[in-house]
């Protein structure tokens, strides 16, 4: 049996605009006609971020899967202009009639109602108090966040109500609301996860673009945990064959800064993310391009992800594994564990419609 890697085929792919993860984009799978190349006034190598009002009505989504640790979720926005080429919230996008290619970086959705519809949400009857997750799918601390300032106002809603939250971020912007974050763990009510990728600063000018570069994400873990706020790190994704070696170096980094607790997942490449990835790899690595998506698809049974529950954040495999057991070895030696338990004994619905922080 011939265990070689398969040949990736070079790309003829011009070059991702600076400052983007993909210059392609793929016709969205819902569409009813393919995309034809259309005109821009931008020019070609500096693609405009633009940033339209998403008109939701509702603004918390709930799961049940047994893969995550939140039953709640919120996102102020769709689409996310860090650009993070293999991010699995690229697909969503086709919802939207856009592509999860450029689009998804350069169509950002903002939700500005999130805060008074959270409100509404918080004082149905029916509502029973649950840790509310942030940055599950897009980053809350995105670029947008500078201008819109959403999160901070959904953050104002939940100190009002004692609300519990746990947020994923990149971003080191989630600095800017030490006052809401650190009054938020004075109550037991915060937790945060910086996510880190790699320390490798040339690997992630292109895999994050526009995501803060890791060491500002290593002093965001230092300025939280000096502000009391619990904080881990989320070594996300592990990217076989390419960052996997930086396991136990980011874990160390990130204990050093102050985190206490950590996780991981491993890559996997749904929907359109798959071939964008490929293109990537061949663009900036491509010695090493055959290697990486070998070891991804040994990784997951012959594929390139799997939704599957019970393992889609973790593989299957002997790689899986021994990812697995790194993983928990430097986290014991680290005293690292999970995440800690936040409280929910203290939430207090709104009251008519005045918040006292205001909204």
């Amino acid at each position: 049996m011939n265990t070689d890697p398969e040949p990736v085929v070079v790309s003829a792919e011009p070059a991702p605009p600076k400052g983007r993860g993909t210059g392609r984009n793929p016709t969205p799978r819902y569409a009813r006609q393919s995309r034809e190349s259309e005109p821009s006034h931008d020019e070609p190598s500096h693609p405009r971020t633009v940033v339209s009002i998403d008109a939701t009505r509702s603004v918390l989504s709930r799961n049940d899967s047994p893969d995550l640790p939140f039953g709640q979720s919120l996102n102020p926005y769709r689409g996310c202009e860090h650009g993070c080429i293999y991010c699995f919230a690229r697909p969503s996008h086709a919802y939207l009639d856009l592509s999860p290619g450029l689009d998804f970086e350069t169509r950002i959705l903002a939700k500005p109602a999130a805060a008074e519809l959270l409100v509404d949400a918080l004082r149905r009857p029916d509502y029973r108090c649950e840790v509310l997750a942030m940055g599950t799918n897009t980053d809350p601390y995105q670029p947008a966040e500078r201008d819109w300032r959403i999160t901070r106002s959904v953050l104002e809603v939940l100190l009002d109500c004692r609300h519990p939250v746990a947020i994923v971020t990149k971003s080191a912007r989630i600095c800017r609301d030490l006052d809401l974050l650190g009054e938020l763990a004075r109550h037991e009510l915060v937790s945060v996860f910086v996510s880190i990728t790699t320390q490798d600063n040339d690997i992630a000018r292109t895999l994050e673009p526009r995501a803060a570069a890791p060491a500002a994400r290593l002093k965001a873990i230092a300025r939280l945990t000096q502000a009391g706020v619990p904080t881990g790190v989320l070594v996300s994704p592990i990217v076989p064959a390419l960052t996997d070696h930086e396991l136990e170096h980011i874990l160390q980094a990130a204990y050093d800064a102050g985190a206490r607790f950590a996780g991981f997942s491993l890559l996997r490449l749904p929907g359109e993310v798959a071939a964008l990835f490929e293109d990537w790899l061949v663009q900036h690595h491509p010695l090493r391009a055959s290697r990486v998506m070998h070891a991804v698809r040994a990784t997951w049974r012959g594929e390139v992800s799997s939704s599957a529950f019970g393992a889609r954040m973790r593989g299957h495999g002997p790689y899986a594994k021994l990812i697995a057991q790194r993983f928990a070895l430097a986290s014991r030696r680290l005293a690292m564990s999970g995440a800690p338990r936040l409280v929910t004994r203290r939430f207090r619905p709104p009251a008519g419609g005045q918040l006292g922080l205001g909204v």
